[in-house]
């Protein structure tokens, strides 16, 4: 069988070939395109497009198109639910996600700058996925410092370190908050690889202590709650209409809006409207 999809994969583009080679169809061809062609090239070739919109095999809300090649193809295997989370987090920049998708990310970063031959970078990924998968399965309970005495004697060192400082907020953490108002107050294009590369601080470390100094929330989480707040606040004290109140709150529709902010306030935005207008 044949699959076709963009060309210049890195996270999902790579994971999703490597899931049907390895579980779904070991003989299946895997065909890189321009994204302008996908569609007429599949029909041409008889071959199912994936990862990019309007095709089945593609992202629904906050998952990616290896999700919805599980689901699809029902692979029960909690090896492969493990990994899903770590593609998921580094292919949507929500390395909350998983502890592991920031490096997911980097690596494939770095290897798509260094290989311009997408199926040569498939090879290689095939491998890289191929250890994550054995992680998955078999090791992903051993931690790094279960390895020798060095690795204890290290961690031994770091928790005394922790006991021994109280907890101050570093220098970067005020820097970040002025960054992210910044950006909500213009375009609300926000992604954590981006502000970690303005900050000069690994993605990684970032992802990690993030939750420590915003809130005990993800980064994630963090963004949407400003959001909507300032999505209240919009509706007290402006009469923009709903469609443009989640469009300048950088929501990608409507309904997207109306779900996080039910979850966030406990009723639809419309609802909440309707209680300002009791007042």
């Amino acid at each position: 069988m044949k699959w076709i999809t963009r060309e210049h994969p890195k996270i999902d583009r790579i994971a999703c070939p490597w899931l049907i080679k390895r579980f779904i169809d070991p003989n299946a061809e895997i065909i890189y395109v321009p994204f302008a062609e996908v569609l007429t090239k599949a029909k041409e070739l008889d071959a199912t497009p994936f990862d990019l919109p309007g095709v089945e095999y593609t992202h629904y809300e906050d998952q990616c198109s290896f999700d919805y090649f599980i689901k699809k193809h029902q692979l029960k295997d909690e090896a492969l639910y493990r990994i899903a989370a770590i593609v998921r987090g580094a292919d949507t920049d929500r390395h909350d996600f998983a502890p592991q998708a920031a490096g997911l990310e980097a690596i494939f970063s770095g290897l798509a700058y260094n290989i311009k031959d997408d199926h040569e970078l498939l090879e290689l990924g095939m491998t890289v996925y191929d250890g994550l998968y054995s992680w998955a399965k078999h090791l992903h309970q051993l931690k790094h410092t279960q390895g020798g005495p060095v690795e204890q004697m290290l961690l031994e060192v770091y928790h005394k370190y922790l006991k021994d400082n109280s907890r101050k907020a570093p220098a970067w953490t005020k820097e970040l908050k002025e960054m992210i108002q910044d950006q909500l107050d213009t375009n609300m294009s926000l992604s954590l690889q981006q502000l970690s590369h303005d900050l000069e601080i690994n993605p990684s470390y970032l992802s990690r202590e993030f939750s420590k100094y915003f809130d005990n929330l993800s980064f994630g989480d963090y963004i949407r709650k400003l959001r909507i707040e300032k999505a209240t606040n919009l509706l007290e004290k402006t009469n923009y209409s709903l469609t443009e109140i989640a469009y300048l709150t950088g929501f990608s529709d409507q309904s997207h809006f109306n779900r996080i902010f039910k979850k966030q306030m406990g009723m639809t935005a419309s609802e909440y409207r309707k209680t300002l207008q009791k007042k």
